[in-house]
């Protein structure tokens, strides 16, 4: 067993750290307060290589599978999780083609990801359909050659820009059909005719990549963009299972960076003679958040490991789960103990901690809530998946 990052992931982790500490730190606010997508950033990670981290070497990415973009995240996400989204969005709309699309799907779409001339983004909940993903409405029908989509898709992250779609619609004759194989995906091209993108989201946290709605309005889909096959809920399913350490990344970052932050300040702050670091109590809490996050890391990079291994079928859920969970409640905890280390200053905009703080809630509700991870874990240990002996 061996704990320790090979040699070529160690110089990306460097590499990624580096560029966020000279690059992402300074816009971190900016980008907060103008709630405009940092094109420049886009640009950065496009020139050190970043946005095809989880992109195969034959489809033009570099090959580091999903535990280098988990590594990449977890340092940007220190100071920005916008930023952290931006590389996020390069793997999860383009996941089920990987996973399942045919070499020229690859070739079309994933391909230009990785060299940043497109961005995609993943449409799979609806106004009433969120954890209830079997509740979407959204229909397709055959037509000819053609798929005719009609819907709306909310709470898409990164759907102003995107030049693509993975996009999930019921295909079944009747469009209440809970049957998991009702349900198909399908790439839309941003530019086809019915395909638009409708109000944009006023958010409390993660602004700057803004989130909304997807109308399709008798948007015709060729069937070569059929994702798989026709009946492909699993592959939802798989898709967002593969992503489950890629957001918990996210929430290790900014656990991290709120602790470094909030560790700093209370060595420098005089309170009663002494320096807040000098109380056991503050002692205390720095020390729980230490082993939350290191235990969220091994979790995190475990499940990495794993899903870059294509373990991430039913029997591998739970540990996939635990990840993003435990992850993602700690970067909550994290900001919100942070935050109280530093006081009323905490509460300000003089310091990033509030930031932060709002940026932590969203965490625990995208991709599937923690509710969400926990019947899963559950689900695993009863039907024996999980279990230890």
């Amino acid at each position: 067993m061996d704990f320790e990052l090979p040699d070529e992931l160690l110089a990306l982790q460097e590499t990624c750290r580096r560029l966020a500490q000279d690059k992402v730190k300074p816009r971190a606010r900016d980008i907060d307060e103008t709630d405009t997508y940092p094109e420049d950033l886009f640009e950065v990670f496009r020139d050190a290589g970043l946005l095809g981290l989880c992109i195969p070497t034959e489809h033009g990415g570099s090959g580091a599978g999903i535990l280098g973009l988990t590594l990449a995240i977890e340092e940007v996400a220190k100071y920005s999780n916008a930023a952290a989204l931006m590389l996020l969005l390069t793997r999860l709309p383009t996941g089920p083609v990987m996973i399942a699309g045919s070499p020229e799907q690859n070739q079309r779409y994933v391909a230009p990801i990785a060299d940043g001339s497109q961005r995609a983004a993943f449409c799979l909940s609806e106004p009433q359909a969120g954890s209830d993903v079997m509740g979407m409405r959204t229909k397709a029908v055959r037509d000819g050659d053609d798929w005719v989509l009609n819907g709306t898709k909310c709470w898409i992250s990164g759907v102003a820009q995107a030049d693509w779609y993975t996009v999930f619609a019921k295909t079944a004759p009747d469009v209440t059909s809970r049957d998991h194989d009702s349900i198909t995906a399908f790439i839309v091209e941003r530019g086809s005719e019915g395909v638009e993108v409708g109000s944009l989201d006023r958010k409390m946290g993660v602004r700057g990549v803004a989130t909304g709605e997807l109308l399709l309005t008798d948007a015709r889909v060729p069937a070569g963009n059929v994702i798989g096959e026709v009946g492909g809920f699993r592959l939802a399913m798989h898709g967002l299972n593969a992503m489950r350490p890629i957001v918990a990344a996210r929430g290790i970052g900014l656990a991290e960076g709120a602790l470094m932050y909030a560790t700093e300040y209370v060595k420098e702050r005089p309170a009663f003679t002494k320096t807040i670091a000098d109380f056991q109590g503050v002692q205390w809490e720095i020390a729980k958040l230490a082993v939350d996050i290191e235990a969220a890391r091994l979790l995190t990079y475990r499940a990495a490991w794993m899903a870059d291994r294509g373990q991430f079928t039913k029997e591998f859920v739970p540990y996939l789960s635990m990840a993003k969970y435990h992850a993602t409640e700690v970067a909550v905890r994290a900001s919100g103990v942070c935050l109280q280390l530093l006081g009323a200053a905490g509460y300000m905009k003089d310091h990033p901690m509030e930031l932060y703080y709002r940026d932590a809630r969203q965490l625990t509700i995208v991709e599937g809530t923690s509710q969400v991870q926990l019947g899963l874990i559950a689900r695993g240990v009863l039907a024996g998946d999980l279990w230890w002996d």
